[in-house]
């Protein structure tokens, strides 16, 4: 069995990744407690404007994440990350100080173009660095950006805004982006080999582990020739259902407790933070297990199913009987999350390097158009018809669907011999 480092590389890489995971998320999700505290009012806009101002964040993060995942696979995911980082959070700041409509729009949709090359550039520098047996954990410590920064970021933004103003907020919370970025720039590698802090054995051992991986594919595939296959069709679109359901949730959890529960604003951000705390447990558990299994589907449609049946048992049983029906919420927030590590392991083990950033990146941005579907139209439908239990239908849903076009997806093992063991 051939060292790769496994410990040097998890306690430099991984911190490193999750926290600009998490802040390219504050920059992203703030924008909501700018609405909340008096965008609309200060820059003299219609509700209407301020929701396209919010929307337009995912217009850019749907059309360009293809091409970043293509630049970090063939030229480099620590430069585009960089520059990405930069970018935002300039443009994040920006946020605050730009009182013109016109130019606030063109800014958020800039925001989303940057910030929609971070994730599938991530995904693809994990693969160059974490083997097979590794990659559902590597991938959760990555995206448990996501549940953590909801935990503590709106702490955080409500002291700013309370303390200063929602423009300083904006301001603020960009900043650390940017210097995040050159501490990136200055710690990250792309490749292992081109890291001096692991010896050469390590770096000849992880190089020949990662390769062998590949050799386990018959041949080399070009990633428009993968986004017609099956697989990649039906992970597309259980993403986008999926993340109808997730972000359906995230986005209007705290109106309907507030509604349900009749508490206060403090107490209904401490309600809507359960269901993220069960959500780090459960991440992390998937991706231990999907990793030391190397079945990923096992680890990502049982979860769903769950999550869809949790949703649909808590507004059955309605705001009569709210204690039960917010554990079942928290429940179906953990379960909806619980899977996110296994899934985007799913990918490279079923299609080769060569095809599969690119891959992640298609299903990834139908995600992001899932989340805008998802984040609209359960609104819509909570505002309509006065009740949340019709958003609620729509999301439990979009779960159960993406439950069983998980099932359909050929995720087998692929022939790489788990010697691929790390030490």
């Amino acid at each position: 069995m051939i060292s790769t480092g496994s410990r040097q590389r998890w306690a430099r890489l991984i911190p490193v990744i999750f926290i600009v995971y998490s802040l390219a998320f504050v920059d992203r999700a703030n924008f909501g407690f700018g609405a909340a505290a008096g965008l609309s009012k200060t820059l003299h806009i219609t509700a209407g404007v301020t929701a396209l101002l919010g929307s337009l964040f995912f217009l850019g993060y749907f059309l360009f994440q293809v091409p970043g995942a293509h630049y970090a696979e063939k030229r480099s995911a620590k430069r585009i990350v960089f520059w990405g980082m930069l970018l935002w959070g300039i443009l994040a700041s920006l946020t605050g100080v730009i009182t013109n409509v016109s130019g606030l729009m063109i800014d958020r949709l800039l925001l989303g173009v940057v910030e929609s090359v971070l994730f599938p550039s991530l995904l693809v520098f994990n693969t160059h660095w974490f083997l097979k047996p590794e990659r559902a954990r590597a991938n959760t410590f990555l995206i448990l950006g996501n549940p953590i920064t909801v935990l503590w970021m709106s702490v955080v933004s409500g002291f700013l805004i309370q303390a200063l103003n929602w423009q300083w907020m904006f301001i603020l919370e960009g900043i650390p982006s940017v210097i995040m970025a050159f501490v990136w720039k200055a710690v990250i590698d792309d490749y292992p080999e081109q890291a001096e802090w692991l010896s050469p054995e390590a770096k000849a051992g992880l190089k020949q582990q990662l390769a062998g991986e590949q050799h386990a594919f018959p041949a080399k595939l070009h990633y428009w020739s993968a986004f017609k296959s099956r697989d990649v069709v039906l992970l597309s679109i259980q993403y986008f259902l999926w993340s109808i359901g997730v972000y359906g949730f995230v986005i209007w959890l705290p109106s309907i407790v507030k509604a349900a529960s009749g508490a206060g604003l403090g107490a209904t951000g401490l309600i809507s933070a359960t269901p993220y705390l069960v959500a780090i447990v459960l991440m992390v558990f998937a991706s231990y297990r999907a990793d030391q299994q190397l079945n990923r589907k096992v680890y990502v449609w049982p979860f769903l199913l769950l999550g869809g049946l949790a949703l649909y048992a808590s507004f059955s049983i309605g705001v009569h009987h709210f204690v039960i029906a917010m554990i079942l919420l928290a429940l179906a927030g953990g379960f909806m999350y619980a899977p996110y590590g296994p899934f985007f392991a799913i990918i490279p083990d079923i299609l080769p390097q060569s095809a599969s950033g690119e891959s992640m990146a298609l299903i990834n941005s139908m995600g992001a158009l899932g989340s805008f579907v998802g984040a609209y139209a359960v609104g819509y439908l909570n505002g309509a018809t006065g009740s949340p239990n019709d958003g609620f239908l729509v999301m439990s849903l979009s779960l159960i669907v993406a439950a069983i076009l998980t099932m359909l997806v050929h995720a087998h093992q692929s022939q790489v011999e788990t010697a691929s063991q790390v030490s």
